[in-house]
């Protein structure tokens, strides 16, 4: 773990696990009894929104290696090491409440619209798998146009879509959001973080492997599928090459111990598999 990836983690859920019990909660920060020493008046607060503490008592805060350091009076290396040896959440920048934007579904079709298809070429993408997989949705919100894109379902019956046309709902999720699994029976799964990543695994194996298949849609899904994963002899993990990817890859080979195998070093001087797959030049599309 580097110190990128440790200032991921959750104060909160830290300090709690930690033992330390929240003694105020508003809906920008919560409060504790300084760690630091004993009182009856919490003195120690964690911004929810940007992650950090500051401790009232001494004027002094910091990111969540700045406390394990004073708390454990060690190095940065040291604190990374503590951190190391256990699962913590991802920290999540709370959202303001918005008012619920209804949708509907107009129509669903096989893809053919040529702006879609273009831009599954200029991503290398085997258009034969695509169609297999993925389908064209046509879509709108109240009071606006409407728009298309390619869809992907999920597990909830949640429609992953990829505008190309639109900044505003350029990556969205219409519905529930959730894994997608593929299930053909077989011993071996394969997990990917998006359906861009899983077919761009397709086309360069350019067949549909013996194996099953796990699209997180979000490495934010990833707790849910310990226990979808635990009966599998292999797993192979094909991730992101960054601190989200990171942290989700090593949650699940502490946690499926023996079985999980990280195949991102056959890409990791890219982003992801698809970034791979386009830098490829004999790649049949």
């Amino acid at each position: 773990m580097n110190c990128k990836e440790a200032k991921l983690i959750d104060i909160i859920a830290y300090l709690e696990k930690s033992g330390f019990k929240a003694m105020k909660t508003t809906p920008k920060e919560v409060w504790f009894c300084s760690p630091f020493r004993n009182e009856r008046t919490a003195s120690f607060k964690v911004d929810i929104y940007k992650n950090v503490w500051i401790d009232f008592g001494e004027n002094i805060g910091g990111t969540i290696i700045d406390f394990v350091m004073k708390y454990n009076k060690c190095s940065v290396k040291e604190a990374l090491e503590i951190l190391s040896k256990d699962i913590f959440p991802i920290h999540q920048q709370p959202k303001i409440k918005k008012p619920i934007i209804t949708y509907s579904i107009k129509k669903v079709t096989e893809l053919t619209n040529k702006s879609l298809l273009e831009y599954l070429k200029d991503r290398k993408i085997n258009l034969l798998f695509a169609k297999q997989f993925c389908f064209q949705v046509h879509y709108s919100f109240a009071n606006e146009k409407e728009y298309y894109g390619i869809g992907f379902m999920n597990n909830s019956g949640g429609i992953e879509v990829r505008n190309t046309f639109s900044i505003k709902y350029g990556k969205i999720c219409l519905g529930k959001k959730e894994i997608t699994t593929i299930k053909n029976n077989f011993k071996t799964v394969s997990m990917f973080e998006s359906w861009s990543d899983f077919l761009s695994y397709l086309t360069l194996k350019n067949c549909i492997p013996n194996e099953n298949f796990i699209i997180l849609n979000s490495t934010s899904m990833i707790k849910n599928v310990i226990k979808i994963i635990a009966n599998y002899s292999e797993i192979k993990v094909f991730l992101d090459n960054d601190a989200a990817g990171n942290i989700a890859t090593d949650f699940l080979i502490k946690n499926i111990k023996n079985k999980v195998t990280d195949n991102r070093i056959h890409y990791k001087n890219h982003k992801d598999l698809n970034e791979f797959l386009m830098n490829r030049s004999n790649v049949n599309r």
